[in-house]
Formats: structure tokens, sequence, C-alpha cells
């Protein structure tokens, strides 16, 4: 598997570029399988190899932390046989790659509401596999399943209302450490596969200042090989957080 691109800084030293925490809009299963006279849950069915590709790709590059976007709070409004397909698969590709994911020391975690909707086995499945993976120290894997930002911000607010915070005490610290999962670290690179460019109500606050990559593939073909390109991709941008950056004579650029 080729390395990613390791940028290097003017008098030549060695810059680590790797993004700390990479994020995924898994999309296109649904036109992967248009485009084969298939039905939409054969789509969904192909996605399974990109996903542990993706995965064993993100921790051989040295990425931390990556985070999968699965089912968000509005695909509950699919069709129901779609909902009930996927349903069943989630819980299938959980039991099946558990022990692969507990070897190579991946800690895993799901992000997501408890939507009553979640049928009792595959949450047991999620919480099974997060206690199996807990102690693991190698890169976090978050699957975002039933998950909307905006929820994860109302439900912050709600929380810090309930603790009783002065208003004026309030900042972004304290308000983050009111999010599922506080530990998480900012998002650095989200990638969003077949080309279209929507945010998707994905982990909102933590995406604030994510440089964001949109490959034409459609995720059934993305395969480790445009993880990589995708990553050289952002070691080439210079973030600047708001605020201005040095052009290659030293002045500030816009």
């Amino acid at each position: 598997m080729p390395r990613p691109v390791v940028p290097r800084s003017a008098d030549g030293e060695r810059t680590d570029a790797t993004p700390r925490h990479v994020a995924c809009v898994m999309d296109g299963n649904g036109r992967w399988a248009a485009r084969r006279d298939l039905p939409r849950t054969s789509g969904h069915r192909a996605a399974e190899a990109t996903v542990i590709d993706i995965v064993e790709a993100a921790r051989s590059a040295g990425v931390r932390w990556l985070s999968l976007y699965a089912f968000s709070t509005e695909n509950w409004r699919r069709p129901g046989e779609e909902v009930d397909y996927l349903l069943c698969l989630v819980r299938r590709v959980v039991r099946k790659h558990a022990p692969l994911l507990h070897a190579r020391g991946i800690r895993c975690r799901f992000l997501g509401g408890a939507d009553a909707r979640i049928p009792a086995e595959l949450a047991r499945d999620f919480a099974d596999l997060t206690t199996l993976t807990s102690r693991n120290r190698g890169m976090t894997l978050t699957v975002a399943f039933d998950h909307g930002g905006r929820r994860d911000i109302v439900e912050a607010a709600r929380s810090l209302i309930r603790s009783g915070a002065a208003p004026e005490a309030v900042d972004e610290d304290s308000f983050a450490a009111h999010l599922p999962f506080p530990d998480t670290p900012d998002v650095d690179l989200v990638i969003r596969t077949s080309g279209e460019q929507r945010i998707s109500n994905f982990m909102l606050w933590q995406v604030a200042y994510a440089e964001w990559v949109f490959p034409s593939v459609l995720w059934p073909d993305f395969r480790a090989t445009h993880f990589l390109e995708c990553l050289n991709t952002y070691q080439r941008r210079h973030r600047r957080f708001g605020g201005v950056a040095a052009d290659t004579n030293g002045e500030p650029g816009s």
C-alpha cells in the first residue's frame, strides 16, 4: 500500500501532516446499485468491503481517530424495507468484524441517539463491541449511527442548563464538555464520496474548521488508494483557522 506524501518545510525538514481525525461521509451506495440495475440494498451490501479497507488504510497511515457516518437521524425517512435491511446489515457487520477490530487494537464507539426504533439486539451488539474494545489504545473508530449534529448540540445545551452553569461561565470548552464523547478531537479532514458537497448534519460542532475533500468515487468503489489520495490533498493545504498564511516571500497571504 502506498504511503501518503509527507510535505517538507522550506529548509527540507520532515513535516508530519497526517490528520489526527478523519471523518467519512459514506455516500453513493444507492447510485452504485442503480448504475448496475440492482436494488439499493445491493449498494449497502457492497459498502461493507470499503469500510474494512478504509479502517485498515487509516490505521496504517497513522490516523488516530476515524469517524464513519453510517446512518443519520433523517435516514429513518427512507422506505421501511431499506431501513430494515440496513439495521440487519449493520448488526451482521458488527458481529462479523468485532474480532478483527479488537485484534487490531482499535477502540470502537457508536455516536447516536437511543432511538426506540433501533432494535434491542443491535443496541446490545453496539454495547458489546464498545465494551470489548474499550481498553484498546490504537485508533479510535467512531461509527455515527442514528446521528444528527443538530440534535447533539441541542442535547448539549440542555445538559449544560441542567448542570446549573451561569451564562457568563459558558464558553466553547464548557459547552463541548457536554457533547457526546467530549474527548473526541475536532475533525481535521472530512471525506465525502460520490462528489456530493453537503454537510448533511454530520458532527456539526466538530467539523467547524475541517478541510473537506469530495472525491467523485462512489463509496462501494472507494479503496485505500483513494483514501491516501485524500490524505495527500489534505497535506498540501494550508490550514489558517481564520488567520492568514505567509506566501513564498514570507508576506501575509489571503
